[in-house]
């Protein structure tokens, strides 16, 4: 009777020790599925990311270079000269990255005069209705404080208007025309951001106004295929504003 005990014992020892083994081989099983569809998983999505620079490689160069000069512009300028600093971060970097990562011609960037006989005429446009319109503006107490200062012909035209190129360059021609392949119209929504970003520390009524002349400035370099008239225009607002309230 004992022997039998001791048998029954050692056979339910051995049915339990058989089905930690099975057990075991199952959460083994398990661990190794798992692993391999984690494993494919990141393989998916190594592929998907893989895909997405693919298929978004010349947007995401401009998109992230952009933003990338306009921060360094801002956090890392070159304290010599700020027209320097912008001839590197608004334009030199730029024309630099279309050359050596995009491989593209550099005047198709918004360089070239496009067609002058259209932009000549919004323009124009653009002139007859800024000079009431900026006149009003100047009568803002805030904007007659921010820009009250000595007003210096030679200053405006050795600084500013060099200032104003290289800001126009890298919004209207590089920002602009590096994504108007991919989005068409939509990339003059997207130019206006940091235009009006950048506008931020200004009087609010000018901030406020840069989300229209945003939209203007790229709608007149996009239709005119040239980013001229938005640095012509823009040069026109600056210096007939600094007019109105220093005279």
């Amino acid at each position: 009777m004992k022997n039998i005990k001791i048998m029954d014992r050692r056979y339910q020892i051995s049915v339990n020790i058989l089905k930690q083994d099975v057990e075991t081989s199952k959460n083994l099983w398990n661990w190794k599925v798992g692993n391999f569809r984690m494993i494919n998983l990141f393989k998916q999505e190594l592929q998907e990311i893989y895909s997405f620079f693919k298929n978004n490689y010349k947007e995401a160069v401009v998109l992230c270079t952009s933003t990338l000069f306009f921060v360094l512009a801002i956090c890392r300028p070159i304290v010599s000269s700020l027209v320097l600093s912008y001839a590197v971060y608004y334009a030199l970097l730029p024309i630099l990255t279309i050359l050596i990562i995009l491989r593209k011609n550099p005047l198709d960037f918004g360089l070239r005069f496009g067609d002058y006989k259209l932009w000549s005429f919004y323009v124009a446009i653009t002139v007859v209705i800024a000079v009431p319109v900026l006149y009003i503006g100047s009568l803002f107490s805030s904007v007659g404080q921010y820009y009250t200062k000595p007003f210096d012909y030679y200053s405006f035209f050795t600084q500013m208007v060099p200032l104003l190129f290289f800001w126009e360059y890298i919004l209207r021609g590089f920002l602009l025309f590096g994504l108007k392949k991919r989005f068409k119209e939509t990339s003059i929504l997207i130019q206006m951001v940091p235009f009006v970003l950048l506008h931020i520390g200004k009087p609010e009524i000018e901030i406020l106004m840069c989300i229209p002349m945003g939209l203007w400035f790229g709608y007149i370099a996009y239709r005119g295929k040239s980013f001229w008239p938005a640095f012509i225009t823009h040069t026109f607002i600056n210096f007939t504003l600094k007019y109105f309230v220093n005279f």
